[in-house]
C-alpha cells in the first residue's frame, strides 16, 4: 500500500467518525472539472496581455473600460459548460448523509450547487448570475454571454455586472462571519484545491482549533506542518477513491 492509500485510508476513517464536517475550497476543486485556474499551466494568468492579469478582474477596469472587461469576461471567465466532478459529488453525498454542515468556496462556477450541495456560502460570488448596478434587477448569465459589448439592463440601461466579488471590492463580512462560525463548530476541517495563500478567505482556516485538520492539495501550502492529514494529489482523485 503506498504512503497516499494509507492517507486515504486514514481520511476515510476519519470522515466515518465526524459527525460536523465543514468543507473549504479553492481553484484546484473546479480545474477537475475543465475550468483554468488563476497561475496553472492554462490559468488565467498564463498568456501575455496588455496589462496585468488581475487587472482584467477588477472593479476599477469595470468602471473605465467596460468595453474590455466584458470582452476578457466572455472570452476567459463566462460561458465554460462543465459538469461537477467526483469532489463536488462526494461533498453534496456527505450532506445528504447529514455529515457535511457547510461548502465553504472561492470558486465562482456553481458547480456545487449543480452538484447537489445546499449548503454553500460563495465568498466571491457566482457568475451564474448576474444584477444590474443602478436598478439591482436580477438577470441570467445569458444577459452576459449572449450579447455583445456592454450588456445593458432593459429597465434602466444601466450596466449588468456578475454577481462575483472583483479586485478592489470588499468580501461580504456576513459570509466571513458565517463561514467562521462554521469553521469553529466543525469536528473536521477538510481544505481542499487551495493554496491557502488569498486573503482575506485563508484567514477562516486559523478558526478552526480541532481535530482532524485535512489538507489536500497538488502543491505546498503555508500550513501543511499543522494538518494532521495531508494528500499531494488531486482533490477529485482522492474522494473518488473513499
Amino acid at each position: 500500500m503506498s504512503s497516499n492509500d494509507e492517507k486515504i485510508e486514514e481520511l476515510r476513517k476519519a470522515v466515518d467518525n465526524a459527525e460536523n464536517i465543514v468543507f473549504f475550497g479553492g481553484a484546484g476543486v473546479s480545474t477537475e472539472s475543465g475550468l483554468p485556474d488563476f497561475r496553472g499551466e492554462k490559468g488565467l494568468y498564463t498568456p501575455k496581455y496588455d496589462l496585468p492579469p488581475a487587472s482584467y478582474l477588477s472593479a476599477r477596469l469595470l468602471k473605465y473600460d467596460p468595453e474590455e472587461f466584458f470582452k476578457f469576461q466572455r472570452k476567459r471567465i463566462l460561458g465554460f459548460n462543465v459538469q461537477p466532478n467526483a469532489a463536488h459529488l462526494k461533498l453534496a453525498e456527505w450532506e445528504k448523509q447529514g455529515k457535511l454542515r457547510a461548502v465553504i468556496t472561492q470558486n465562482i462556477d456553481g458547480l456545487h450547487q449543480a452538484a447537489g450541495s445546499k449548503k454553500v456560502i460563495e465568498l466571491h460570488g457566482n457568475t451564474m448570475h448576474c444584477h444590474c448596478m443602478v436598478c439591482h434587477k436580477a438577470y441570467k448569465i445569458s444577459a452576459i454571454t449572449e450579447t455583445e459589448g456592454v450588456p445593458r439592463c432593459k429597465i434602466c440601461h444601466g450596466i449588468i455586472k456578475p454577481d462575483t466579488v472583483l479586485y478592489d471590492e470588499k468580501l461580504d463580512a456576513r459570509l466571513l462571519k458565517k463561514a467562521a462560525d462554521h469553521i469553529r463548530k466543525a469536528d473536521m476541517l477538510i481544505v481542499g484545491g487551495t493554496s491557502l495563500k488569498v486573503s482575506p478567505a485563508v484567514s477562516l482556516v486559523h478558526e478552526f482549533k480541532n481535530k482532524p485538520f485535512v489538507l489536500i492539495n497538488k502543491g505546498l501550502t503555508p500550513m501543511d506542518e499543522r494538518a494532521d492529514i495531508r494528500i499531494y494529489d488531486k482533490i477529485g482523485e482522492v474522494f473518488s477513491a473513499l
